[in-house]
């Protein structure tokens, strides 16, 4: 008789590793659905687990499972514009970009239910925690153009920019993903250029920054 091929040993997870396997199970499933159609039935099924084991990490139930998947997604855009400091600005954001975009692509319909807002399921603290990409990609690029004190303006400007961003790949989504990726961030970087030129003419700090930047290109 041959024998057998052994059985895989079962290794029981550790409560974090359970924990980040029934979120990466909710962020496949919030990727392709919206969050209000997903039942934790769904979620459980995807992760291979009981319903109550599911509770039993999140008691909360789909909310608390929700706004943690949020902030899980919300981590990993931020990470997108964190680029190093080094060589010119326009070739740094145009990196930045896509990370953030391949993010829009990979998760598709995720990132309309996750970030567009207007989910049944939306509250303060979902709420909040979008805003708070908005608020460290801002920020992040503020830190590269290496302005001291950037002033009204110009922090203005760069949160407009960044929502402008958002809003162009949800709609980018809607528009069956066209125009190619590529072409998408290149015409958000000349954006990005664009609005600063606009603000440059009020504001002095901005024109100093924009003159700068034409050194680069």
């Amino acid at each position: 008789m041959t024998p057998q091929a052994p059985t895989p040993a079962y290794r029981r997870l550790s409560v974090e590793e359970r924990r980040s396997q029934l979120l990466e199970a909710a962020l496949s499933l919030f990727a392709h659905r919206a969050p209000e159609d997903v039942s934790l039935d769904d979620v459980a099924e995807a992760a291979g687990v009981s319903r109550p084991l599911v509770y039993r990490y999140f008691p909360g139930g789909k909310q608390q499972l929700y706004e943690a998947a949020l902030r899980s997604a919300a981590d990993e855009l931020r990470t997108c514009f964190d680029e190093p400091h080094e060589g010119p600005l326009l070739p740094r954001l145009s990196r930045a970009l896509d990370r953030y975009l391949a993010f829009v692509d990979q998760h598709d319909a995720g990132f309309s239910a996750l970030l567009q807002g207007g989910s049944v399921v939306e509250t303060s603290r979902t709420t909040a925690i979008v805003d708070g990409v908005r608020r460290a990609a801002a920020e992040h690029i503020l830190s590269h153009l290496e302005v001291p004190e950037p002033g009204p303006r110009l922090r203005m400007t760069i949160r407009m920019w960044i929502t402008a961003v958002e809003a162009a790949s949800l709609i980018w989504l809607d528009e069956e993903k066209q125009p190619p990726l590529d072409e998408l961030r290149d015409w958000l970087v000349e954006q990005f250029v664009a609005v600063l030129a606009v603000t440059a003419r009020r504001d002095a700090q901005t024109d100093a920054l924009v003159q700068a930047l034409a050194m680069d290109l």
